[in-house]
């Protein structure tokens, strides 16, 4: 099963989880404006914690990105990031839109 991806803004309160990067960028996009705060902390499902007896501890996720929808050209990135990624995926369906 692929990385999950986690994105947490309003200052914490608010998280989600995504299928992956794409989804992301599509999510900050559509809610960053409305959002309280300007800001996405993006994470990415990493290797799953082990407890010290060797029993799995549950998931992991290691920061990989910091987006500030303030910082000047920013939506742009974005928003060429999703354009050179392809057409949208449908997840449930296997098949381009």
């Amino acid at each position: 099963m692929p990385a999950q991806w986690q994105i947490r803004f309003d200052d914490g309160h608010q998280q989600r989880y995504l299928p992956d990067r794409q989804a992301v960028l599509r999510y900050v996009l559509a809610v960053g404006l409305k959002a309280a705060s300007p800001r996405f902390e993006v994470f990415r499902e990493s290797d799953p914690v082990v407890l010290g007896d060797g029993s799995p501890g549950g998931r992991a996720f290691s920061l990989v990105e910091i987006i500030d929808l303030a910082r000047p050209g920013e939506v742009d990135r974005l928003q060429s990031e999703l354009a050179a990624a392809g057409p949208v995926r449908s997840h449930r369906e296997g098949r381009h839109e």
